[in-house]
């Protein structure tokens, strides 16, 4: 059997003071699952949800509290343009509040990425139809951390961030 590929690479767009998770999933109650487990997880958390529909009318399918954030994941999904893929747009919370649950809710397969840095999704097109193979999330390493930078890094977390305290 033989199968034409191409490779596109789609930029995320993430708005100021936000952050992203895409990720896949493989059920049409994804965004309600999703959707359940982010409300729940802090009273400021604010966030869109967009969900790419693999078969019967292949619509982008929706939800948020936010309707901005909400835009947002709908436009990173048409972009993308895979099929079972998710798109949550945060605000007023982080990747690492809310990615346990996400991993939890019963339909989603995986994580590709979570960050704020720009993101490259790469995307594979056959005859079949896309599919995200990886994603390319911030710039290459410059170095290794010094005892300055661990000193930094430590800094960070337990006085500006507040973890490890």
């Amino acid at each position: 059997m033989s199968c034409n590929i191409s490779i596109d690479i789609q930029q995320a767009t993430i708005p100021e003071e936000c952050n992203i998770i895409i990720g896949q999933s493989h059920f049409i109650k994804t965004v309600e699952d999703i959707f359940e487990a982010l409300v729940t997880s802090s009273p400021s958390i604010e966030f869109g949800i967009a969900f790419c529909e693999a078969s019967g009318d292949c619509l982008v399918r929706h939800d948020g509290n936010r309707k901005d954030l909400e835009d947002a994941a709908i436009e990173n999904a048409k972009a993308i343009n895979a099929g079972h893929v998710f798109v949550v747009i945060l605000r007023n919370s982080f990747p690492i509040n809310v990615l346990d649950r996400i991993k939890n809710v019963q339909e989603v397969c995986r994580v590709f990425a979570a960050t704020a840095n720009p993101m490259q999704v790469l995307v594979a097109e056959t005859e079949q139809g896309r599919g995200i193979i990886g994603v390319i999330d911030g710039s290459k390493t410059a170095g290794v951390e010094d005892e300055n930078g661990q000193n930094w890094r430590k800094g960070l977390l337990r006085n500006i961030i507040g973890y490890k305290r």
